[in-house]
């Protein structure tokens, strides 16, 4: 029943503010017009059977699904299209533990979601809900899902079983066979505003204002990403040595610049092998791609803002043309990387591809020894 919130809301005559508390309602940071898209497909029961969420890794795909499953199925919508985000089905969603919520995905980042975990999913979907109204699927990234597996999923996407709701989530529409996207609605979340993610970190998690907008550089305006860095100091560490490691990197020789790689390559555990080297390879991708800004002279602001005079520097030794040639070349070794083709061949020719800056070490250091952080 619609009580005093509801009305009170309502009579609000400025339509951004109302969009704004419907989406704060939501608490999802950012991606207002997506939020009151969906608020409007529940209030007014015009639910799409398939919803695909398209963007970087962080952006807030997931939390986007699940606050549409919290939305559908609440016990106690303080007003349509609201979720309460306290009652026993939102904090299941939320968990992830809802009998009439499936989650879907690879075993790890990089991986691939088989057929069998499709085939397993469209059972389910023919059982009508136990506690809810509606069942809700949820599909992580879907565009490491097999060929098979995209292919097998068509039919359920095609003619869903009644009360049922599918939400895919993937990198971006042209990573996914055209018949899957042209059977959603597509959703497209990008970046937000540094100023944005800054404020969210400040407001919603009480993190100083430095640390806020130096993380919202770093995490380019993802808000995810910015937060697990928050979370997880170890992982600013690992940056921080990756970085490092890079510098020593471009002024050292061949066969110092393999010795460094050898340690990440020659393990028993090729999917370890590839996390190692994808994590690595996109913080040096982002701070290649802050030499090109530089270089090129945009007014884009740069993600590592804690390294601006190391990005000075490169700017000066290489200049644009061979910023762009590394951009393109690490992009190269992550598609590899994430194709599974030989991780060793993708790192050494990597290696190769670095361009070299002659500084003569400091007294008593000749050459660099291999140090993976």
């Amino acid at each position: 029943m619609r009580g005093p919130y509801f009305i009170q809301f309502y009579t609000l005559s400025n339509w951004s503010l109302w969009a704004k508390i419907m989406h704060m309602e939501w608490g999802i940071a950012g991606h207002e017009w997506a939020v009151d898209l969906l608020r409007e497909h529940v209030a007014q029961d015009r639910m799409r059977h398939a919803y695909l969420f398209t963007g970087s890794q962080g952006v807030g795909r997931r939390t986007l699904a699940l606050r549409l499953a919290q939305a559908l199925n609440c016990d106690q919508p303080p007003a349509s299209g609201l979720p309460c985000l306290k009652c026993r089905s939102c904090e299941k969603i939320e968990h992830m533990t809802h009998p009439d919520l499936a989650i879907v995905e690879a075993e790890r980042i990089g991986g691939t979601l088989k057929v069998d975990q499709v085939r397993e999913l469209q059972r389910s979907l023919t059982l009508t809900p136990y506690e809810a109204r509606y069942r809700v699927a949820i599909l992580l990234r879907f565009e490491e899902a097999h060929p098979s597996a995209a292919n097998a999923l068509l039919k359920t996407l095609e003619e869903p079983p009644p009360k049922v709701i599918l939400i895919l989530t993937a990198s971006s529409v042209e990573d996914l066979l055209p018949t899957v996207v042209s059977r959603c609605e597509v959703l497209r979340l990008r970046s937000l505003a540094l100023n944005e993610v800054s404020q969210w970190l400040e407001d919603d998690w009480d993190i100083g204002s430095e640390e806020a907008g130096l993380l919202a550089h770093i995490s380019s305006g993802i808000p995810g990403y910015a937060l697990r860095l928050h979370k997880e100091p170890e992982l600013m560490e690992k940056r921080a040595v990756w970085l490092e490691d890079h510098q020593r990197l471009i002024s050292s020789g061949r066969v110092d610049r393999f010795a460094y790689i050898a340690p990440l390559i020659f393990t028993k555990n090729p999917s370890k092998t590839r996390t190692e080297l994808r994590d690595r390879f996109l913080i040096w991708i982002s701070l290649w791609r802050d030499v090109l800004h530089k270089a090129i002279g945009t007014s884009a602001p740069i993600s590592n803002l804690d390294h601006a005079e190391v990005i000075a520097g490169l700017v000066e030794a290489f200049g644009e043309d061979n910023a762009r040639s590394m951009v393109s070349a690490l992009q190269r070794t992550l598609i590899l990387i994430d194709k599974n083709v030989n991780a060793r061949l993708a790192a050494e020719v990597l290696m190769l591809d670095l361009p070299y800056r002659k500084i003569d070490p400091p007294a008593g250091e000749t050459h660099f020894q291999g140090q993976t952080g």
